[in-house]
C-alpha cells in the first residue's frame, strides 16, 4: 500500500525529504512550493529547489503565492489526498487546508519541540549554545509548531559545526525520519504526543541587522553568533584593509586560549580577543570576493600585528 500526497515544500532542506517519498513509492499528486523569485546579478525569475526536483521527477508542480483563496483551497481539495507533507514551505497554510487531507497533514520541524519553534531553528539552536538538537515530525494544526509530534530523531551539535553543516545534516535526517513516519502512517501505527507545556522558546527569523559582531561578548558567545549565521547571512566585523575599514564576513571559528581588549589582534593567526577569552578565525570572506581560510585571507589583507577588529568611527 502507498499514500496519495500532496508535497509542501521550497528551499534545499525540502528537497531530501521529497526524494525520499517518491523514492518509497508513494504517489505524489502534487507538489506546492513558492511563486519563482528573482535572484542574482540579472535578476531573472529562479525556481525553488522543490520545484527543480518536482518538475525533474515529472510531478505537477504549483506554485501559488498564497492558499487563502478559495478556489486555490478548492483546487487542493480535489487533490483528495490521503496527507499533505510539509517541509519549510513558507506560506501559512489555511484550516481548509490543513482539513482537506483525509489523514491530515503533517510538518518536519528541525528543532527538538518545543524549543526554538517558528522560522529559525537550526541557526537560533546554535546562536544560543545548544548541545544537542533534532529534527521532529508533528501533525499541524491552527498554532505555530504547536501540534501534536509523531516521531523524532536528536543529533548532536558539534563544538564548531555552523548552521549550514548542520542544515545538511538534519535534512538527511528528516528525510529518513518522515519516510518512517509515513510507512507508520499506512500501519495506522503512527502514535501522537502532546508538545510539552513548558520549555517553549521562539525562533525568530534572522535579521541582518544582528549579524555585527560585539568582540565585548565572552568568547563562546561570539564563536557561537559566527558559527549560527554561516553561511548565511554571515557574521561580520570591520578590519582595517587597504588603507580603510572594510566589513568582513566571517564564517569559521573555534574558541581559543588568549587575552586582551575586545577586538584585538593578539598573535598572526587571527586569534581575536573576546570580552572574556578569544576565537582564532578560520574562515572569512571579503566584500565581493569567495570564502577563503584565514592563512590565505591574511596573505591578501595586509592587516596589522595590532590590528584592532570592530567599529572604525
Amino acid at each position: 500500500m502507498t499514500l496519495r500526497l500532496a508535497f509542501m515544500g521550497t528551499p534545499d532542506f525540502a528537497v531530501p525529504t521529497l526524494t525520499e517519498i517518491v523514492g518509497h513509492g508513494h504517489e505524489i499528486a502534487a507538489v506546492y512550493t513558492q511563486p519563482p523569485r528573482r535572484a542574482g546579478r540579472g535578476m531573472a525569475e529562479r525556481p525553488s529547489p522543490v520545484q527543480e526536483t518536482g518538475e525533474g521527477f515529472g510531478l505537477d508542480v504549483r506554485t501559488p503565492a498564497s492558499l487563502r483563496d478559495p478556489a486555490e483551497q478548492e483546487r487542493f481539495a480535489a487533490l483528495d489526498v490521503d496527507a499533505a507533507i510539509v517541509v519549510a514551505y513558507g506560506l501559512i497554510l489555511p484550516q481548509a487546508i490543513l482539513d482537506a487531507p483525509r489523514l491530515g497533514a503533517f510538518n518536519l520541524h528541525a528543532s527538538l519541540l518545543p524549543r526554538w519553534r517558528g522560522a529559525a531553528p537550526i541557526q537560533r539552536a546554535i546562536m544560543a549554545g545548544d548541545a544537542e538538537t533534532g529534527v521532529m515530525v508533528m501533525r499541524m494544526e491552527a498554532g505555530l509548531d504547536t501540534g501534536p509530534v509523531a516521531m523524532a530523531e536528536r543529533t548532536p551539535i558539534g563544538a564548531d559545526e555552523t548552521a549550514g553543516e548542520l542544515h545538511d545534516r538534519l535534512a538527511r535526517l528528516g528525510a529518513d525520519l518522515m519516510v518512517r513516519a509515513l510507512a507508520a502512517l499506512e500501519r495506522g501505527a503512527l502514535e501522537l504526543s502532546a508538545q510539552p507545556e513548558d520549555g517553549v522558546t521562539y525562533a525568530r527569523k534572522i535579521d541582518k541587522a544582528e549579524a555585527r559582531i560585539d568582540w565585548s561578548r565572552p568568547a563562546a558567545d561570539v564563536h557561537n553568533h559566527i558559527r549560527g549565521l554561516s553561511p548565511f547571512p554571515g557574521a561580520w566585523t570591520e578590519m582595517a584593509i587597504g588603507g580603510g575599514p572594510e566589513r568582513v564576513k566571517v564564517l569559521g571559528s573555534t574558541v581559543a586560549e588568549g587575552a586582551g581588549a575586545p577586538g584585538s589582534m593578539l598573535d598572526d593567526r587571527l586569534t581575536v580577543a573576546c570580552g572574556d577569552g578569544a576565537v582564532r578565525l578560520l574562515r572569512l570572506q571579503r566584500a565581493g570576493g569567495k570564502p577563503m581560510e584565514a592563512d590565505a585571507f591574511l596573505r591578501g589583507a595586509g592587516l596589522a600585528p595590532n590590528a584592532v577588529l570592530g567599529r572604525f568611527e
